[in-house]
């Protein structure tokens, strides 16, 4: 008789170990990414008051944007809330005033996927505000498969988390200059590693949305790269961050079942969106680095670049390219 007949397990029992181990080693490494999460977390501690200082942070009604506007209205600046959804962005802004006491806060209608929006919003900031100090470019926009693009013709992952913030900062940077010294903050993320920028195809309006989101992210750094360079002795700085996985209202496209295993990552790994801001909140307004320009950021602390994304030829390539598809006029604010 074949030993095989007495040690060998019916099938159903061998796809049930198997699928018990796979889950039991998920189970494990959540678990190790929650633990290394924890003991690597840095928070700001910085105790700087911002009286008489204006902040405008994009995307200031949820997430990481809504607790970055909590903190500098706690820290008694005039905050603006540049904001598409204004409804919601009145709503989140009568609860910071009850948290923080300070009624110094407003909210702008800014949709940064609409070129004209920007446009609009930056007028009534030139023209209303007597100074600017801090602008967080803190709004993003991820979606896994759907393709959409703008009024303007633009890929809305792109136009949403770079061509607008790239507008935007040209539109307002005289307004950053007068209010020095001042700071630009772009909200990035590691992500960047695993993208890369096509030079000759700079508006994918066929890519894939969830593939241009990490796209994005290294156009924003390559952009504070660029920038930092071009605003060197004007007495403003451009730093750029990443924040962490946060557990944000950033992921809500993803689709069914996508959407499943990813909710049990999120609450199981990822940082808060108060934990997920410290980083944007330092490099806001830590006194340990007025004067640093052009670096990235990481758990409150400068972090290393990749060697490749810190091109300069390859960064002047892509400021051109973005100054086109903005639509740059000669009489904007040239940076």
């Amino acid at each position: 008789m074949s030993w095989d007949k007495h040690i060998s397990l019916p099938c159903w029992k061998i796809y049930a170990a198997t699928i018990a181990s796979i889950l039991l080693g998920f189970i494990l490494t959540l678990i190790l990414i929650r633990m290394y999460n924890y003991f690597t977390l840095k928070l700001c501690y910085s105790q700087t008051i911002l009286r008489g200082k204006t902040v405008i942070i994009t995307g200031a009604n949820s997430g990481i944007g809504k607790e970055t506007a909590i903190d500098m209205a706690r820290r008694e600046a005039r905050v603006i809330m540049a904001c598409r959804n204004v409804e919601a962005a009145e709503k989140i802004k009568e609860q910071i005033i009850t948290k923080t006491k300070n009624a110094n806060i407003l909210v702008r209608k800014l949709d940064l996927s609409s070129l004209k929006s920007v446009r609009e919003f930056a007028k009534n900031i030139n023209d209303n505000e007597e100074r600017l100090d801090i602008l967080i470019h803190n709004a993003g926009m991820a979606d896994t498969f759907r393709k959409q693009v703008t009024e303007d013709g633009l890929e809305i992952t792109m136009a949403t988390n770079q061509y607008g913030p790239f507008l935007l900062t040209h539109l307002l940077i005289d307004l950053l200059k007068r209010s020095k010294p001042s700071r630009i903050v772009v909200v990035a993320s590691e992500l960047y590693k695993f993208a890369k920028l096509n030079l000759n195809n700079p508006n994918p309006i066929h890519g894939f949305p969830g593939y241009l989101y990490y796209v994005s992210k290294y156009a924003n750094i390559l952009f504070t790269l660029e920038l930092a360079r071009r605003l060197e002795g004007t007495g403003v700085t451009a730093n750029c961050l990443h924040p962490g996985m946060i557990d944000s209202g950033i992921w809500r496209n993803v689709p069914f079942p996508f959407n499943i295993p990813l909710w049990l990552i999120v609450k199981t790994c990822f940082k808060t969106t108060k934990e997920g801001a410290q980083t944007t909140i330092y490099c806001a307004v830590s006194q340990a680095l007025p004067l640093a320009n052009g670096k990235y950021y990481r758990e409150c602390q400068e972090a290393k670049l990749s060697s490749h994304i810190t091109d300069e030829l390859l960064a002047k390539k892509y400021w051109e390219i973005c100054e086109n598809l903005v639509q740059l006029k000669k009489e904007d604010p040239h940076i």
